[in-house]
């Protein structure tokens, strides 16, 4: 049976990291796969993990099975942490998924059932997932235009033009904030706008929030979701926790489905199980029993949220770091890393630069161009600077 299978193609990010093990350079960089690192290289487990960890541990009392829709206190907790203060939030419903790829194909499965030739739109570019997703679930997958290259932000005027296009038989995927893979963030006149768009157009939103907290801050970064939320009628919405409480091996996600009463959500929750039981049937449960623990804790969240504030203004800071080591060397090439959100940058450079970096510089990154800003040491901002610009001449 096996043999006549075709070798599968490596995963582009994936695939980088083993690269990265093996190359024996010492002066080597990965900013390849999505991770965030401290200043000793290492992805930390926070505080506030470590603390819900200890209480989970002394208060579990059986590794039965949690259900098809995982921990409903995770599913609640990640509804008002997305949802609060909206109208959405009393007509909403979730289910925890294994991770956010789960909550998408979850999600996808269910926009199969509900309309098998539905077309969902995806940025040009896109997370590198949400095509073959989407399309595995059986859906048609266009794009329409987000980066400018030359400007290196969004070019709201082309995206909305394209949107315009779109009709009832069409979803329109937006990165909730940290666009990845590019950093451009639409503005909040245009997530008002695309708002309008689908209650004149009728395609429905779906939303992917995947680093909430890692922008302009956990509330700021919602403002946008939670304004379409309280202003459409349908919408879907997959989100993660592995960035922003940095549960990357538990796979902890949420899909969240809204529609226009409660009932009607909760007959989409009843279909996502259905899906879930022909696949995955439950999702693990310590990750989700961790953010339970410190979301339904007011002490816990408050070091939560100071701990991931710190993380963001470190983020913060390595990207204003790298700028100002490119300037040093008398170059403003790369001012708008400084203007990107959350942990990707899309430098620009070709497959061929950054074939460069890898052979030359032991500088590991995606073939298209972008870099993880969080995967990045302060003392590697100059070496890192030295080599962007040795490649771009």
């Amino acid at each position: 049976m096996f043999k006549h299978l075709a070798a599968a193609q490596p995963d582009p990010i994936l695939s980088l990291s083993v690269a990265f093990r093996e190359d024996m350079r010492e002066e080597k960089v990965d900013l390849g796969i999505g991770v965030y690192r401290n200043d000793q290289g290492i992805t930390p487990v926070m505080q506030a993990v470590q603390q819900a960890q200890q209480r989970v541990m002394d208060n579990e009392t059986t590794k039965g099975y949690v259900g098809l829709a995982g921990n409903e206190q995770f599913n609640q907790a990640m509804m008002d942490l997305l949802l609060s203060g909206t109208s959405a939030h009393a007509r909403a419903a979730a289910v925890q998924t294994p991770g956010a790829s789960g909550a998408l194909r979850m999600l996808a499965d269910l926009m199969y059932i509900a309309q098998p030739e539905t077309t969902v739109w995806i940025t040009n570019p896109s997370y590198v997932n949400h095509k073959p997703v989407m399309e595995a679930a059986g859906l048609k997958v266009c794009y329409y235009p987000y980066f400018n290259p030359v400007t290196k932000q969004v070019d709201s005027e082309a995206m909305l033009a394209e949107l315009a296009k779109a009709g009832p038989k069409d979803v329109v995927l937006l990165h909730g904030c940290c666009h990845n893979p590019t950093g451009a963030d639409i503005t909040f006149e245009d997530w008002q706008t695309i708002t309008a768009m689908a209650n004149k157009q009728g395609f429905m939103p779906f939303v992917d929030i995947a680093y909430q907290g890692f922008g302009d801050g956990l509330e700021q970064d919602a403002a946008g979701l939670r304004y379409m939320a309280d202003n459409v009628e349908e919408m879907i919405v997959a989100t993660s926790c592995s960035k922003n409480f940095g549960l990357y091996r538990e796979r902890t996600g949420a899909a969240m489905v809204i529609s226009d009463t409660l009932t009607n959500a909760q007959k989409a929750k009843g279909r996502i199980l259905n899906l879930a039981r022909s696949t995955y049937t439950m999702p693990p449960d310590h990750g989700a029993a961790l953010v339970a623990t410190i979301l339904g804790d007011d002490a816990l969240t408050q070091t939560w949220k100071q701990e991931l504030s710190a993380m963001n203004q470190r983020l913060l800071g390595l990207r204003t770091g790298l700028v100002q080591a490119v300037q040093k060397q008398g170059s403003t090439q790369f001012d708008f890393i400084q203007q990107h959100k959350g942990m990707f940058s899309v430098t620009g450079l070709s497959p061929e630069q950054i074939g460069r970096l890898r052979d030359e510089f032991a500088i590991y990154a995606v073939g298209d161009g972008r870099i993880n800003i969080a995967g990045l040491q302060e003392q590697q901002l100059d070496y890192l600077a030295n080599a962007l610009l040795s490649v771009s001449k």
